[in-house]
């Protein structure tokens, strides 16, 4: 029998612990007006430099740095951009809608004074709302613009129809030359896999390429396109899976410091700037398939020059990223790579056939796991 998921551990809380948050900080900052004290909010610092990496947990954590907004005459604005923003957080819970980043931008323009010149501002602003109140944003009815990736394979996710409640049961192995789009919200999903692995993807060419030629059936797996860095929605997406279904986790991307520091180390233990919701939204269990430095030169792949922005991500990863810090084996694969000078793509190994690594490539990695880099 295919194994099916338990209840997960939740991301998000209910709909009215949210409201009750946002009521009891919205009294909180009255009460202090009324006797006639600054208010104050309260954030977590939002940055690389402020998160720990303890293997035993295996995700970036906040170190506990807090930066305070105080209700002044310099800070009026901004203070009040925050309020609005959580005001329409609760407008948005209580009518069971959402908003995209793009949408709140353009509420704000009703706001007056305390409206958004650029869409960046609101969006600094909403994920300081997120942190005050420690949920996920789309639990708070903001929801990004883009998908969640896609999926192909030996996968049925059992989802619910919204209208009639009716359980859906939807095969992945039968979207034909598709396939699933992860929604933006994974709670209420549940799984049956009989997969022997999940191999998530970077590129939509080259996860299109595998799902072409039913690659999930040869290799008995599930396919992940993640489309560059995963979405919050396809890392919560792998990890649930992961994690109910004890399924390994082999993830290939670009052999570059972009690839392996931004896309890999995000989807493994998150990011600096969401560290107060990692835990949730990154999977420790993940394992790095490839392209490795020393696949470009055991393949002899085609490749590119670095950058300067590509030597500079990979020497600031060895100086200040916790994750490749703590792993001698990173430390010394991206100091390789940075040697060689140079960066390759999944589709180099299209030069030695373009179903090379359908045939070739992924067969031999897959045979020694254990050599995959943490």
């Amino acid at each position: 029998m295919p194994k099916k998921a338990s209840a997960p551990k939740q991301a998000q809380g209910t709909n009215k612990n949210v409201l009750t948050a946002i009521k009891n900080s919205a009294e909180e900052i009255r009460g202090k007006i009324m006797a006639r004290k600054k208010p104050t909010m309260k954030f977590p610092v939002r940055s690389l430099s402020n998160v720990r990496y303890q293997p035993q947990r295996g995700f970036f954590e906040m170190a506990g740095q807090k930066k305070e907004r105080t209700l002044t005459v310099n800070t009026v604005k901004t203070f009040a951009q925050t309020l609005r923003m959580v005001a329409l957080s609760k407008e948005l819970v209580e009518n069971d809608d959402i908003a995209t980043k793009r949408e709140a931008y353009y509420v704000s323009k009703n706001w007056e004074d305390a409206r958004f010149s650029e869409q960046p501002e609101s969006d600094t602003v909403m994920d300081d709302v997120e942190a005050f109140f420690g949920v996920n944003r789309e639990q708070l009815g903001f929801v990004p613009e883009e998908k969640g990736g896609d999926i192909a394979g030996r996968l049925v996710v059992i989802d619910h129809d919204r209208d009639t409640g009716k359980t859906l049961r939807i095969d992945c192995t039968k979207f034909g030359s598709g396939a699933y789009s992860i929604p933006i919200s994974v709670e209420q999903l549940q799984f049956e896999t009989k997969a022997s692995f999940i191999l998530v993807i970077e590129t939509a060419g080259m996860f299109q390429r595998l799902v072409k030629h039913n690659y999930w059936k040869k290799a008995n797996c599930i396919l992940v396109s993640m489309g560059g860095v995963p979405t919050r929605a396809c890392r919560r997406f792998i990890r649930r899976l992961a994690d109910f279904q004890k399924v390994p986790v082999y993830v290939f991307v670009d052999g570059d410091p972009y690839g392996i520091t931004n896309i890999y180390r995000t989807l493994k233990v998150g990011s600096g700037n969401a560290a107060h919701l990692n835990e949730f939204f990154c999977v420790p269990q993940a394992r790095f398939l490839g392209i490795t430095p020393q696949d470009i030169i055991d393949y002899k792949l085609p490749t590119h020059p670095l950058k300067d922005v590509d030597e500079k991500r990979a020497r600031d990863a060895i100086k200040n990223d916790p994750f490749i810090r703590h792993h001698k084996e990173w430390i010394k694969a991206i100091e390789q790579l940075v040697k060689m000078g140079v960066r390759a793509e999944q589709q180099a190994l299209a030069k030695h056939g373009l179903n090379y690594v359908i045939d070739t490539y992924l067969p031999e990695k897959l045979a020694h796991p254990e050599h995959f880099l943490p």
